[in-house]
């Protein structure tokens, strides 16, 4: 149990609480990475949400707890360089649930979840990145590609170890002892040259059994934010639609208007 002083006893044990149940039944595409000698600073790789221009990219950012928290909010920082209105060069972000809209009550799953659906749905009208804010609003598929031009040099998830083979191992080391003797007894009484059955590798499991019911539990206790989450990705697109219509429709008014200009 960590023991950091900027934090009072009774934080510290709502926080490793709230951590062992982020790190047991993590929200979806973000991982916390636990530090148990220090919960002041909580740190989460977040991964860039499908149809976006942060897709396939892996972030690190940071979560700043102060010596009053919870009654005052953490400070988010991203880690990862990466091109986006709400988020300033120096990675801090910038939403409202870490500002005016904090309450004590949110918790740091809440709070997680929030900034991922910041990389759905952006807020140029708030931005922290001007330059981002003005493209965003003016020309989105010019900020689409700075955005994936951002994404593709510095947030590449690092290559993963396979598991297949450690997984297998643990299994082995596993299997129920009963079974062994099973298989040692059809060892020695099948004949010279004989086959024997061979488990399949897609046969069900009580671990895998197990584990789809774990995962099932952790999506049924998911919070109502997910759902607004998967909302706001919806407006995104559709906001994205307009932008595009609307910077066409400017240019027909251009194309027209340098016509006109050319009768005269």
């Amino acid at each position: 149990m960590a023991t950091n002083e900027n934090l009072p006893p009774n934080v510290i044990k709502q926080l490793a609480k709230e951590l062992k149940s982020l790190d047991e039944s993590p929200p979806e595409g973000i991982k916390v990475v636990v530090n148990d000698d220090d919960f002041s600073t909580i740190y989460a790789d977040i991964e860039g949400p499908a149809g976006t221009p942060y897709d396939n990219g892996v972030f690190r950012m940071k979560l700043l707890l102060s010596h009053d928290f919870p009654h005052s909010p953490p400070k988010g920082f991203f880690l990862t360089k990466i091109f986006h209105p709400n988020i300033a060069t120096n990675g801090e972000i910038c939403v409202n649930t870490l500002k005016k809209d904090w309450n004590p009550s949110l918790g740091l799953r809440h709070v997680l979840i929030v900034v991922r659906c910041l990389l759905i749905e952006p807020f140029p009208e708030s931005a922290l990145n001007e330059q981002a804010g003005k493209l965003l609003l003016e020309n989105y598929e010019e900020y689409a590609r700075h955005a994936r031009l951002y994404t593709g040099i510095h947030a590449k998830p690092k290559p993963k170890f396979k598991t297949g083979a450690i997984s297998e191992s643990t299994t082995a080391l596993n299997v129920d002892q009963s079974n062994t003797s099973v298989l040692n007894a059809e060892v020695k009484t099948a004949p010279s040259g004989a086959a024997l059955p061979l488990q399949s590798p897609l046969a069900p499991s009580t671990n895998a059994t197990r584990g789809n019911n774990q995962e099932k539990a952790a999506i049924a206790a998911e919070p109502a934010v997910n759902s607004s989450c998967h909302t706001s990705m919806v407006y995104a697109a559709q906001k994205k639609e307009g932008l595009v219509a609307k910077a066409q429709a400017d240019k027909k008014k251009i194309d027209a208007r340098k016509r006109s200009l050319k009768r005269l």
